[in-house]
């Protein structure tokens, strides 16, 4: 059970509103260690730059979307297993087909409620304290 306070996050999304609707959840739940991208190309910078525990990512992003990001991730030995929340408006089930053969770890539809992202979460990481 990990201490949400001890996990690291990066936020990556093309808009500013939406990374402040993330980043005002994750504190809800006790986050405090955050980073943020407006792109998944500056998304990739931080995370091989300094590893979260946890990519939040939109998926439609200019430059490099977030299954780019991901796949890029993936590739990546020294961060292929950093755990991977794709956020999106699209319930598409090839998206998320998609997004399964890449590794992504949980899935997340817009518009969300702190709870759903604390579910998302916790099924990766089990239960926050």
């Amino acid at each position: 059970m990990p201490a949400a306070s001890s996990l690291k996050v990066l936020i990556v999304d093309d808009q500013q509103t939406m990374r402040s609707l993330v980043r005002t959840g994750l504190e809800q739940l006790g986050f405090k260690d955050f980073q943020e991208a407006g792109d998944g190309e500056a998304g990739l910078r931080c995370v091989l730059t300094q590893p979260p525990s946890l990519v939040i990512s939109d998926y439609n992003m200019p430059k490099l979307d977030g299954l780019g990001l991901l796949r890029a991730i993936r590739s990546h030995e020294p961060i292929r297993t950093t755990a991977f929340i794709m956020l999106t408006g699209r319930a598409d089930k090839e998206l998320v087909q998609r997004a399964v053969q890449f590794g992504v770890n949980n899935y997340l539809v817009k518009p969300f409620t702190v709870a759903q992202l604390k579910g998302k979460i916790e099924a990766v990481f089990g239960v926050l304290t």
